[in-house]
């Protein structure tokens, strides 16, 4: 039995330049559906073409290609984490809040890639 029980959804956050210049690539490429451009926050989200996968873009000055980070749905953020850390998985800093949007949490595998919890707020 898992430590934690996932929606069916995953966002992969990309870091990008220019969000609003990468969704239209990605809209234009792939067929990918822009949700939404969340400005103050530096982030950008898209429908990808696979039922419950959403591909993110936070805006960064230097993106570093290469490190997607898998974004799994979670509905309670605080019990997923607190069941994480007992079994012995590492965050990186607190759980961090944009109020009537998102909760996040950074983790890491084994192998130091980055994973992440989300829960949504906007419900």
């Amino acid at each position: 039995m898992p430590v934690v029980s996932l929606d069916n959804t995953i966002t992969l956050a990309l870091s990008v330049r220019d969000r609003h210049a990468s969704a239209d690539w990605y809209a234009a490429n792939l067929g990918f559906e822009l949700l939404y451009h969340m400005d103050d926050a530096g982030w950008s989200e898209l429908k990808t073409l696979t039922e419950g996968v959403t591909l993110g873009l936070g805006e960064q000055s230097e993106p570093a290609p290469g490190n997607t980070v898998p974004v799994f749905g979670v509905a309670d953020i605080a019990v997923a984490r607190s069941a994480l850390e007992k079994a012995g998985v590492s965050f990186d800093g607190p759980t961090e809040t944009i109020e009537g949007m998102v909760s996040t949490a950074t983790f890491y595998d084994p192998d130091g890639n980055a994973l992440m919890l989300a829960q949504d707020l906007s419900r």
